[in-house]
């Protein structure tokens, strides 16, 4: 079973949290809770019902809106970029090599 997404600061922005995705999607409010933004699942489902969340710069209300690889996520003056955790991979190998 999936246990949501990873995790790391973003070294270029220290108030934006980099989620690598192990599937192809996750629901709203489980990343709003795996990221440790909010103190549970009901929490963050009740944040984001009450328009404190936005998703590419839109106000979202979906508690299960799918979220994917290139999405940004805004809430309480967190960023969370959303990524795949095979790309983070390509990424820093490429990274190494050069």
């Amino acid at each position: 079973m999936n246990s949501g997404p990873l995790n790391t600061i973003d070294e270029k922005d220290p108030s934006s949290i980099i989620a690598e995705l192990e599937s192809e999607f996750v629901e709203l409010y489980k990343i709003l809770k795996f990221e440790g933004l909010t103190d549970s699942g009901g929490m963050a489902k009740l944040v984001i019902a009450d328009g404190q969340v936005s998703v590419n710069g839109e106000v979202e209300t979906k508690k299960r809106k799918k979220i994917a690889a290139g999405d940004k996520i805004e809430y309480s003056g967190q960023s969370i970029k959303v990524i795949n955790k095979a790309d983070r991979r390509k990424t820093s190998e490429k990274n190494n090599l050069g």
